[in-house]
C-alpha cells in the first residue's frame, strides 16, 4: 500500500512520531551521566549504548504503527542496514538520528537531540526534533507550520549580514573537510555578529527556525542529521539550500539554511571554497 501525501493522517502520523520519539527520550534520559559502553565509528565519531537503545525503541515503535514504511537510522545503517542512498518514493521512508550531539551527550553537555523526519516523494513530510535536557519539541507538517511545544516558530527579520549570529560544525574525521572549515570559519567570523557551534546540526537547524541563529552551515552531515530540521526551518519561513545554491535534501553533501537574504549572502561568502565534491 502506498503512503501518498494525500492519504495521510497527519495529526495521527504526527502523534505516533512524537510518541516514538518520547520512548527514545527517555532512554537518553536514563543513559545520561550512567553510560558503560563507549565505542567509535570509524571516520563516524562517537556512539554508546544509548544510541543504540534509544534507536531500537523508536524503530520498533514506528514500525509497529507504520509497517509499509521504510526506515533509515544512523546505527542501523552503521551496522550495515540496506538502504538506498537516495530520496525516497512514495513508500515514504522514516528517517532517524537517535542521538544527534553524541560527543555532547557522552561529555555532559545537555545539547543533543533525536531528530526525525518522515520522507515520502522525496520531500520531507513531517518532523520531530526532541531535545530532551531543555524539555523542547519541535514539530512540523508540511504547509502547516513549525511549532516548539505547540507554539508557533518563525525564523529572524535579519537582512544585514554584519548583524548575522550564525552557527556551523566541524567535522574532524576528514583532514582536507576540516582544513577546509576552518578556512570558511575565518572568513566567515570575521563578517558576521558571531559563529556558534553547538555540537549538534539539529539542534542549529531548530534554533535557526526559532529565529535565534539568522544562519547556519555545514559541510558532510549525513540525512539523518538535517531531515527533520530542514523542514521546520521552511516551515518557520526560512530558506534551505547546498553550498552552490541548489535545493537541498537530505542526500547533499553540503547545506545552508537560515532566513533569506543570510543564505543568500553565505552563498556568495561561500563560493570561493566550494571543491568539486561539494554538492
Amino acid at each position: 500500500m502506498k503512503n501518498t501525501v494525500e492519504s495521510m493522517n497527519w495529526d495521527q502520523v504526527l502523534g505516533t512520531a512524537i510518541k516514538a520519539v518520547s520512548l527514545g527520550r527517555e532512554v537518553l534520559l536514563n543513559y545520561f551521566g550512567n553510560l558503560e559502553h563507549i565505542e567509535e565509528k570509524f571516520q563516524a565519531g562517537l556512539v554508546s549504548e544509548a544510541d543504540k537503545e534509544s534507536e531500537r525503541v523508536i524503530a520498533e515503535h514506528l514500525r509497529k504503527n507504520f509497517p509499509s514504511i521504510e526506515f533509515l537510522g544512523e546505527e542501523s545503517y552503521a551496522a550495515g542496514a540496506k538502504v538506498q542512498w537516495q530520496s525516497a518514493g512514495a513508500k515514504g521512508r522514516w528517517i532517524l538520528d537517535p542521538l544527534d550531539g553524541t560527543t555532547n551527550y557522552i561529555h555532559r553537555f545537555p545539547i543533543f537531540c533525536i531528530s526525525l523526519g518522515l520522507e515520502i516523494d522525496g520531500e520531507i513530510q513531517l518532523a520531530v526534533i526532541d531535545v530532551p535536557m531543555l524539555k523542547e519539541t519541535y514539530t512540523a507538517i508540511r504547509g502547516k507550520g513549525a511549532f516548539v511545544n505547540g507554539r508557533p516558530l518563525s525564523v529572524s527579520k535579519t537582512t544585514d549580514f554584519k548583524n548575522a549570529f550564525l552557527a556551523t560544525g566541524f567535522v574532524a574525521e576528514h583532514e582536507h573537510i576540516i582544513t577546509e572549515q576552518l578556512k570558511i570559519f575565518e572568513h566567515i567570523v570575521r563578517k558576521c555578529r558571531g559563529v556558534r557551534r553547538p555540537g549538534a546540526a539539529a539542534y542549529d537547524l531548530c534554533q535557526v527556525a526559532r529565529g535565534v541563529f539568522d544562519g547556519y552551515w555545514e559541510r558532510n552531515i549525513q540525512p539523518w542529521d538535517a531531515a527533520a530540521g530542514i523542514l521546520l526551518v521552511e516551515e518557520a519561513g526560512g530558506k534551505v539550500t547546498t553550498y552552490r545554491g541548489d535545493k537541498y535534501n537530505p542526500y547533499k553533501n553540503s547545506i545552508i539554511a537560515g532566513t533569506p537574504a543570510v543564505v543568500e549572502q553565505l552563498q556568495k561568502e561561500l563560493a570561493p571554497f566550494i571543491k568539486d565534491e561539494t554538492h
